[in-house]
């Protein structure tokens, strides 16, 4: 097909790889070793289809990771059109607990797929740390939360939220870490 790599996919092209990523990424999250064949039949997509857009399991992996990065940073932007900055802030905080459970289950897959972990850090820092850098210059802007927080400092703060076990009772947990983070950012906000 002469189609240039960065011609625009056409939109059901589209629709199918999101569709495959979609699914892929709840079935990897249950089991890392979840058949290419069985994530492409529930895709509803035929083989040719799936390995066309994947192909081998190490090449979905990654992208089910860029692809959820991504979702959460869209997910910022959208919430700030529609919420308060700090509301949109601690709303964005919950769906980035949603990823790293989902990333958790996807360690897994991930390390099954490839033994070069150090090159997958960087895949989702990036657009995290816009998404973060964002959502808080918008709070500093309304006096929302106390001014000069960098999105490193963000991302530390958060850390212990890789810390928690997915397998476990982590929505309480991972709430509680979440409402401490966003009382210590209100903290000393100017319009409080």
């Amino acid at each position: 097909m002469g189609h240039h790599k960065d011609a625009p996919l056409r939109s059901d092209a589209q629709r199918n790889r999101e569709r495959i990523l979609e699914v892929a990424l709840m079935e990897l999250t249950r089991a890392s070793d979840a058949p290419l064949s069985a994530i492409a039949k529930k895709a509803g997509v035929g083989q040719g289809t799936f390995y066309r857009n994947f192909p081998n399991r190490e090449a979905l992996v990654l992208e089910v990771y860029r692809y959820e990065v991504q979702q959460v940073c869209d997910t910022a932007c959208q919430l700030l059109r529609s919420r308060a900055p700090d509301q949109a802030l601690r709303e964005w905080m919950d769906r980035l607990v949603q990823y790293a459970m989902a990333k958790a289950g996807l360690a897994d897959a991930i390390r099954r797929a490839t033994s070069a972990l150090g090159s997958l850090s960087g895949v989702g820092h990036g657009p995290l740390t816009q998404a973060v850098a964002y959502l808080l210059k918008a709070n500093e802007e309304a006096g929302t939360i106390r001014p000069g927080v960098t999105p490193d400092d963000f991302l530390l703060a958060i850390a212990g939220l890789w810390q928690i076990d997915p397998h476990g009772d982590w929505q309480p947990r991972a709430g509680r870490l979440m409402d401490l983070v966003m009382d210590g950012l209100r903290a000393g906000a100017p319009g409080r």
